[in-house]
């Protein structure tokens, strides 16, 4: 039997760390050549890390878990660990932006890139998004988030020493393309992928897939470190989301549990 996640084992690196601290046309581009720094106008400003957080608002999330979801992030960007991450980093200093996505065209800015130096900054960006109305929307396009996601570093107006899209979700990809076809192509122009699979029980009988955590590390995530942090009980959403901010500002990976080598084929459709 395959063991889960365990949200115990990951919670436990985040701690240690902050202790030593746009639409599918019907084609696809060919892969960009990686690089280390997207955006090279001469006035781009060198931060440590450029974030896109990338939030499901489909309709399978209720607005508890909505409300849980950002307030995980608000806390996060504010928190102590946070703080220290980001001030071991060589620049001290991280640019974030935060959208909303739902379906293949669904896609909606809600704070555009900003930077992140210290507390009275950070306080600014969690406002900023606190203050966002909440919305739904129809179908999960996991695709349609990251292919709307991979353009945002050209013109950020930073140049990071990671490129990082941060994408949560309750779903595996419901419409558009293979998510491994987009993920494969953000991946080839340097940037990570990190997951945070939501995988609940509803008070109303249903739940997300089982195996959405492993649909995550299988087709979704990808590029230097990356790593998911699976959600399995409403309680969790804020430290496992401040921790897993901890981890991609300090550049450090939570341990990953051990794969046999007979389950290292493929362990989930993609499709």
């Amino acid at each position: 039997m395959r063991a889960p996640t365990s949200l115990i084992s990951i919670l436990a690196a985040g701690a240690a760390t902050a202790l030593l601290l746009a639409g599918w046309n019907g084609g696809l581009a060919a892969p960009t050549p990686p690089t280390v720094l997207a955006d090279r106008s001469p006035n781009a400003v060198p931060v440590d890390t450029e974030l896109v957080i990338a939030v499901d608002v489909s309709n399978s999330m209720d607005p508890q878990e909505q409300a849980l979801q950002r307030e995980g992030y608000i806390t996060g960007l504010t928190s102590r660990e946070f703080m220290s991450a980001l001030r071991g980093g060589m620049h001290g200093r991280i640019a974030v932006t935060y959208f909303e996505w739902a379906g293949l065209y669904d896609q909606k800015i809600v704070m555009p890139w900003r930077l992140i130096d210290g507390p009275e900054s950070a306080d600014a960006v969690a406002n900023e998004i606190a203050s966002a109305p909440y919305r739904r929307a129809p179908r999960t396009s996991i695709f349609g988030a990251l292919q709307f996601a991979k353009p945002l570093f050209d013109a950020s107006g930073f140049n990071g020493l990671r490129r990082i899209i941060d994408v949560s979700g309750d779903g595996v990809n419901n419409m558009g393309p293979p998510v491994r076809l987009i993920r494969d192509e953000v991946l080839a122009a340097g940037i990570t992928i990190n997951g945070l699979p939501i995988m609940m029980k509803r008070a109303y009988g249903s739940g997300s897939d089982a195996n959405l955590d492993i649909y995550y590390e299988d087709c979704v995530i990808g590029g230097p470190g990356s790593f998911i942090i699976a959600i399995q009980e409403r309680e969790q959403f804020k430290e496992a989301t401040r921790t897993k901010l901890v981890l991609e500002i300090a550049g450090r990976t939570p341990a990953r549990r051990v794969i046999p080598a007979q389950a290292r084929a493929p362990r989930i459709s993609c499709f």
